[in-house]
């Protein structure tokens, strides 16, 4: 037999003569066995073989990461500078580089530049008539910064003390004082100076002429563009505007062209107008714009202008002034009328509406009540201006009817009076004050702005508590009560600070024999504001309530107004156990009571139902029987009085005999049934152009199915 290059194949298998099979298979097994043994270990070998090259796999790894822990940079430790320089590239875009510039010029500025009394920085000009144009002034002479301290006194944005003073093309200043400037050159200054000056002056002439000589042309015809419109607006000029279509005058701070504008691109002054905020008088910040316009335009055509063009400046002047006279005598708290279109401002602006009832001007509680529409103002004395002083009264304006102590919460430096009053004002700040004041419409309990020329004083009811059909005992109690209350508020205090300085009246009776007119009487012959509310003006939660009736108690007495709560019986109804919600509600109306300071009149029909915790605190309970004829006469008879002398389209005389007055005292029906039937007969009369007689109220009672005596 041959040999095998097979590795398995190198055992002979010999067969001896006369034997079995088992040895062959013996053989073959131990081959199996051999072959087996002889992979294994070349298995063993291939492995380690690759441990081995693992290992030095690892090996080389380790080494490269500690090479890379030797290149890694620590950000920030060495102690040197690294210059990186600004390049355009191709694109037209910035970028930074290591290489210097090989452009690169020598900085334009240096020791050498530095003796020059003015620097002139020219820049290529876009103007087709000449090459370059100045882009801004450096002044480096002080003697000249000396010199326009004066020239630009109290200019916005120049402060002349600077150790670098620059000026940026269009120069508004200069041109803006090119007058004063000019004048200058003849003051009396040293040959220095003088030289300085002139330097100055002819830098800026032939930069200037242009702009200065198209200026006085436009001023001469009375025209502007909207390009130079900037031109006739220096700051501190009076310009006249207006303010919800009223005329009004405000002091240029600074202008400006800007895109920001809501209407688009437009020239934007911002102003200083006169305001009061319940505290102090300052300077609030008024916005006017003039949009874009071709060609010329008149400058009284503009939306707003220097008053110096307006023509009748004179006569203008001196009715704002007067109207600002008012508006200072108005600060504080007032009661007036007022009749005529008021501002409501709503979420999104302002809203004119008509306000015709009694009103009360107070802008502290106005801010206080809305402080998103409180006024943030400037001092008066931040702001400089040129006006006399004013030579009123310094007490006009704060009467009886104003607060006696104005709040603690202000700027003590303008209360420099005997009695924290504000100094006048002068002529000038006159002439700026807004014509807006600040307060509340009793009829439409809203918080409101309101013209100063259309309030007026209220011409009061001097008859209306004599006309009241309530016994002569109980009249003169009442009416000294609340007379007390306002004078000597503070005449007695309970044993803790604050409560009990109130009076409470419950008036109980049935409707339409007088409570309400008992209110409104007290209020109209004492002559102070008359608050009347209901359950319902306060809400419906527990802390709407709270909330609400405190905010009207604080309010009214400090008008030391009288306050009616009408039909208050949800408030004085007797506590149980199973309506949680109306508990709390009587709860918290008892203890607001035990700190309200004013006078409080409180109506109810049904006073057996009364909480029993309202006993002690109610000073006075009156009890209003019906009406009896006597009383129905004199009802009768005052309604009729009073339309002879209320208002005049139906003020004409009646014609109604003491007969016949007698004849509807006989009829039942309460006050406030009388009070409607008369004025539905003074309308049909008013329609047949007559004057009001029998014959109507028979028609009307007869409509509304009374049986009338012929």
């Amino acid at each position: 037999m041959g040999s095998v290059d097979d590795e398995t194949s190198s055992v002979v298998m010999v067969t001896p003569a006369g034997g079995s099979d088992g040895g062959a298979e013996e053989a073959v097994n131990c081959s199996k066995k051999e072959t087996s043994d002889s992979k294994e270990t070349a298995d063993t070998g291939d492995a380690g073989e690759k441990e081995k090259k693992d290992t030095d796999s690892d090996s080389d790894s380790d080494s490269e990461s500690d090479d890379k822990q030797k290149d890694k940079i620590i950000v920030g430790m060495v102690a040197d500078r690294k210059d990186l320089y600004q390049v355009i590239d191709k694109y037209n875009q910035p970028k930074w580089t290591e290489r210097c510039p090989e452009d690169l010029e020598e900085a334009a500025e240096n020791e050498e530049t530095l003796k020059y009394a003015v620097l002139v920085r020219n820049k290529r000009s876009c103007d087709s008539r000449k090459k370059l144009e100045i882009d801004s002034v450096v002044i480096q002479s002080p003697l000249l910064k000396e010199v326009l301290r004066d020239v630009l006194k109290d200019y916005p944005g120049v402060t002349t003390t600077l150790a670098r003073l620059t000026f940026v093309a269009p120069f508004k200043p200069f041109v803006h004082r090119w007058e004063e400037l000019t004048a200058a050159l003849d003051g009396d200054y040293d040959e220095t100076t003088k030289s300085h000056l002139k330097l100055l002056h002819t830098v800026l002439f032939e930069e200037l002429k242009d702009i200065i000589s198209a200026t006085k042309d436009y001023i001469k015809n009375k025209v502007i563009t909207y390009e130079h419109v900037w031109t006739i607006f220096q700051p501190g000029t009076i310009i006249f505007a207006s303010r919800y279509g009223r005329p009004v005058t405000v002091r240029l701070h600074e202008g400006q062209f800007t895109n920001h504008c809501k209407y688009g691109p437009c020239y934007l002054l911002k102003c200083d107008r006169l305001d009061w905020d319940g505290s102090k008088f300052g300077y609030d910040l008024s916005q006017h714009i003039i949009l874009p316009f071709a060609g010329t335009l008149s400058i009284t055509d503009l939306d707003c202008f220097p008053l110096a063009y307006h023509s009748d400046q004179e006569t203008v002047t001196a009715t704002l002034i007067a109207r600002g006279a008012l508006f200072e005598r108005l600060a504080g708290y007032h009661y007036k009328a007022y009749r005529g279109n008021a501002i409501e401002q709503k979420e999104w602006g302002p809203a004119k509406i008509t306000v015709d009832c009694r009103v009360v001007i107070d802008a502290y509680a106005h801010g206080k009540a809305n402080p998103n529409q409180q006024p943030s103002l400037k001092p008066l004395q931040q702001v400089k201006d040129t006006g006399n002083i004013h030579s009123s009264d310094p007490d006009d304006g704060y009467s009886s009817n104003s607060y006696n102590d104005f709040d603690n919460d202000r700027d003590d430096d303008i209360f420099v009076n005997e009695g924290n009053k504000p100094l006048p004002l002068s002529e000038e700040q006159l002439l700026l004050c807004t014509p807006i004041v600040k307060g509340y419409a009793l009829k439409t309990k809203k918080w409101l702005e309101f013209f100063v020329d259309e309030i007026t004083e209220i011409v009061f009811n001097e008859r209306a508590f004599e006309c009241l059909v309530l016994p002569e005992g109980h009249k003169s109690l009442i009416l000294a009560f609340a007379q007390s209350q306002i004078k000597n508020k503070d005449a007695f205090d309970d044993v803790i600070s604050g409560k009990g300085k109130g009076i409470i009246m419950l008036l109980s009776g049935g409707p339409g024999i007088g409570k309400t007119l008992t209110a409104e009487s007290v209020a109209e012959d004492m002559q102070v504001p008359l608050y009347m509310m209901s359950a319902g003006d306060l809400g419906s939660a527990s802390w709407e309530i709270e909330t609400n009736l405190n905010q009207v108690l604080e309010m009214v007495a400090k008008w030391n107004a009288v306050l009616l709560l009408d039909e208050c019986d949800v408030f004085l109804e007797t506590r149980s156990t199973h309506d949680l919600d109306r508990n709390r509600i009587v709860s918290i109306f008892l203890r607001t009571l035990e700190y309200y300071e004013g006078i409080l009149f409180l109506t109810t029909n049904r006073v057996k139902d009364m909480d029993e915790a309202f006993h002690s605190r109610i000073h006075i309970s009156l009890e209003y029987p019906a009406l009896d004829e006597s009383a129905r006469k004199a009802v009768w008879t005052g309604f009729l009085d009073r339309s002879s002398v209320g208002n005049e389209a139906v003020a004409a005389k009646h014609e109604l005999t003491e007969e016949d007055v007698d004849k509807l005292a006989r009829l039942e029906m309460n006050g406030r049934v009388i009070k409607n039937v008369l004025k539905t007969s003074h309308l049909l009369a008013c329609h047949k152009g007559e004057m009001l007689a029998y014959k109507h109220l028979k028609t009307v009672l007869q409509i509304e199915g009374y049986a009338i005596e012929d």
